[in-house]
């Protein structure tokens, strides 16, 4: 090639007879130019620092960054604003040269974004309820329908309208528009309850009020769209329906956002709401709740040394609360009614045993609690544990774990009568169908009491989310909701053109759309495509930790993939292994997801959770540990390429694992971390529940202070080490203020050896990334696009 194009240079210079002279001097003053230095990497951001010293149980330490939570404090205030905006510049720097990255990224993730239109219809009495998006507005509207009027209906155009073409009828109902709910609160609309009366008339929710920071509760009248005026209240935290729809209760917080005292509020009369109950302990706390068949109501009053349980007649709320129930210690407590007799599904001690799974007790509902006496249902069985129950006026659902495999069991009511405990095997329960890999199973609310239909949401890290309607009565079932990913699909209520002819083709073929249980393309398992192994990984004292291990097969290459370990390890719960359609970006790129189920989270039972909270925190944290060395030996993930990945107290376990092995990780992710425990506990500006105390321990206990600063990431950060990449993530609106990342940050760069290829950047955003789900994709863009620059770099 550079022959010919020699010889047309040529031949063309000949043509044109064009001939180049060149004169000596500028061949003897020819100097060819030197390459640019690439540009200095930007220099981080260095708040001032004003030392303050802090002593509790005689210990003294300093804290450089106090000034940064002092709320009150204008100066300190105007100094955080400023340096606030130091950080969004720097992070706009380093990241500047994978704009293009970003942009890639969050095309990826955001053409994987669901388009349902609407949620799965929620069946209840003669009503389907659901919410829908209009195209151009930003939060859904709720609405309803009647179920007798939609059998058949499915509407392949917009659905703003809800009108049926061939009747000429306008079916549907709205409820509810969230767009206009955010023109009341200041542009903003974030609900935490909403619950439909029984006698379907009214509907009672709470937003979120920006300018007073608290949640406002609304009525509002189903059957001519208006508010009611009364009740309205403030910071509310809890609401329930009684008198079938004519009484409501709610639960309001003190200033320190403690549940504390519940009222009875009768809709449309004028009387002042009455206070039912007021907890003066500050440590104590109220819950309220309905029992499914709305014959009772039930008062859970709790702290860190009692719980106790009271019962309220849900046709007369006024006539007084009866206690049924009482233990020593925080215990979940969850009491239901069928036929005459109470429930009780609580992890409780028994006869002052600490057990280690919850248990189901049954007690009859006309007994003094002198005289109560709770029974247990099913004799303890090691095979089959028992993680969440459900009730209909048939059924009784036990959610079961066999080690770490799940079951859906449902068992005929009512049981037979009791002369001893009753074992499971003995009831040959039969298991609904469920896809492989199952990682959890969530009930749907599932309010009609007297259906044989009830609603799961079925998780796992190689599908997802799967909402499932399950007839108990004969075994079938029915995915109601799961995106596609293969054929960009979704099961919803109003359908694509394309899942429209799905459906009417499977009418057309005589299908009841039943699926076989061994066929895992129903589910939309993505099994063909990636991989999944769990592997026992041994911790540092001999105990057996479980890995959960994802990639796609095709990219796998031993010791060659870049790795990402999830971590959580905190209050008992199940650590998320959901699918997220944004990780798809990476293990496209030929990255392991990896997920370690330390001690502290759920799971193994309540001891596996005991053996990692308070003291026993660090089992969590070499947990973590064990889980990235075993991914780096087994040549699962390459050495100096496995990130780390941790939201909120899972942020601390991550941070914590880095300040005890600083070289294990190249990088790593903290999503609103809880960050610096020891001033958190000591001096709470945000409230804080007993579970969070119970769960980090007391500063008040010399031996819990020790261990929380032994573990506390912000005080353990070692000095002229090399720390990894880190990127921490924090919102204004989160439960862990945004002063604990931003102290985190400046005290990791200040005791660390700087590199720039070690940056450590902090990222925040005004709003609630959770609710927003174009937000969402657009940090989690910023995330993925940070963990492939280190790897890469």
């Amino acid at each position: 090639m550079r022959h010919l194009l020699s010889s047309f240079r040529h031949n063309q210079l000949n043509h044109r007879r064009i001939t180049l002279r060149i004169h000596p001097i500028f061949c003897a003053n020819y100097k060819p130019q030197k390459p640019q230095p690439p540009p200095a990497p930007p220099s981080p951001p260095k708040p001032p620092k004003k030392p303050v010293t802090f002593t509790h149980h005689g210990e003294s330490w300093e804290d450089p960054y106090s000034w940064m939570s002092q709320l009150n404090d204008k100066v300190a205030m105007r100094h955080m604003d400023v340096y606030m905006e130091q950080e969004e510049k720097y992070i706009e720097a380093v990241m500047s040269d994978t704009e293009r990255l970003q942009s890639k990224l969050q095309s990826e993730m955001g053409s994987r974004l669901s388009n349902e239109l609407s949620t799965p219809p929620l069946r209840w009495g003669p009503w389907l309820y659901y919410r829908r998006v209009e195209e151009g507005k930003q939060y859904p509207v709720l609405c309803r329908r009647l179920a007798r009027a939609n059998e058949d209906f499915i509407s392949n155009k917009s659905p703003s309208a809800g009108f049926d073409f061939t009747s000429g009828k306008r079916i549907e109902q709205k409820l509810l528009d969230y767009n206009e709910e955010a023109e009341r609160f200041g542009g903003y609309a974030y609900e935490e309850l909403s619950e439909v009366s029984p006698d379907h008339r009214y509907l009672a929710y709470t937003m979120y009020d920006k300018d007073n920071d608290c949640f406002k509760l609304s009525v509002r009248d189903l059957n001519f769209g208006s508010l009611c005026g009364k009740p309205q209240a403030d910071r509310v935290s809890n609401i329930a329906w009684g008198k079938d729809g004519q009484a409501l209760l709610y639960v309001v917080t003190d200033h320190c956002k403690r549940p504390y005292r519940i009222y009875c509020s009768m809709i449309g009369s004028e009387q002042d709401d009455v206070l039912l109950i007021e907890e003066p302990s500050e440590n104590g706390y109220v819950n309220i709740r309905c029992t499914k068949d709305f014959q009772f109501l039930t008062v859970h009053i709790f702290s860190t040394t009692s719980s106790k349980i009271f019962l309220i007649d849900a046709a007369d709320p006024l006539s007084g609360m009866i206690p049924v129930w009482e233990c020593e210690a925080q215990a979940h407590c969850v009491v239901e009614h069928h036929q005459g007799y109470l429930y009780l599904f609580t992890d409780a001690a028994k006869n002052g045993q600490l057990v280690d799974h919850h248990y189901l007790l049954r007690s009859p509902v006309n007994c003094s609690l002198n005289k109560r006496k709770w029974e247990n249902i099913f004799s303890d069985d090691s095979e089959f544990i028992i993680e969440d129950v459900d009730f209909s006026d048939k059924h009784l659902v036990l959610i079961m774990r066999d080690k770490r495999n799940f079951r859906l069991c449902p068992i005929s009511l009512p049981l037979p009568s009791m002369k001893e405990e009753i074992k499971l095997k003995e009831l040959s329960p039969q298991s609904l169908s469920l896809p492989k890999n199952v990682s959890q199973i969530k009930p749907g609310t599932n309010y009609d009491f007297y259906s044989s239909t009830m609603r799961f949401t079925v998780s796992s890290p190689l599908m997802p989310d799967a909402v499932v309607d399950y007839d108990l009565s004969n075994g079938k079932w029915n995915i109601v909701q799961q995106q596609n990913l293969l054929h960009e699909r979704t099961k919803v209520l109003y359908g694509t053109s394309s899942s429209a002819s799905f459906i009417q083709s499977a009418r057309n073929s005589g299908s009841n759309n039943e699926v076989n249980p061994e066929n895992h393309s129903t589910w939309n398992d993505l099994s063909e495509f990636y991989a999944c192994e769990v592997h026992n990984v041994m911790s540092y004292d001999g105990i057996i930790v479980p890995l959960t291990v994802v990639y796609s097969p095709k990219r796998k290459k031993q010791a060659e993939n870049p790795g990402l370990l999830h971590g959580h390890g905190a209050y008992g719960e199940i650590l998320d292994k959901r699918w997220r359609s944004e990780l798809k970006s990476l293990l496209d790129r030929g990255w392991v997801i990896a997920y370690a189920d330390v001690r502290g989270g759920g799971g193994g039972g309540k001891k596996w959770h005991h053996d990692g909270r308070r003291t026993k925190k660090i089992n969590s944290i070499y947990d973590y540990i064990s889980c990235a060395k075993f991914l780096i030996e087994r040549e699962i993930v390459q050495d100096n390429k496995l990130a780390g990945w941790g939201y909120s107290a899972g942020g601390l376990l991550v941070a914590s694992a880095i300040n005890s092995c600083p070289s294990l990780l190249r990088a790593a992710v903290l999503e609103v971390p809880f960050l610096d425990p020891t001033n958190t506990l000591l001096n709470p500006i945000l409230p804080l529940t007993p579970a969070d105390y119970d769960e980090f321990g007391y500063p008040g206990d010399i031996t819990d202070f020790q261990a929380i600063r032994k573990y506390s990431p912000y005080d353990n950060i070692q000095k002229d080490i090399l720390y990894p990449a880190i990127l921490v993530t924090s919102s204004f609106n989160t439960r862990f203020g945004v002063w604990e990342a931003a102290k985190y940050v400046a005290r990791v760069r200040e005791c660390s050896i700087y590199d720039p290829k070690h940056p450590v950047l902090l990222n925040l955003t005004a709003d609630i990334v959770e609710e927003n789900r174009y937000l969402h994709c657009k940090e989690s863009a910023l995330e993925t696009a940070f963990l492939i620059k280190m790897m890469e770099s």
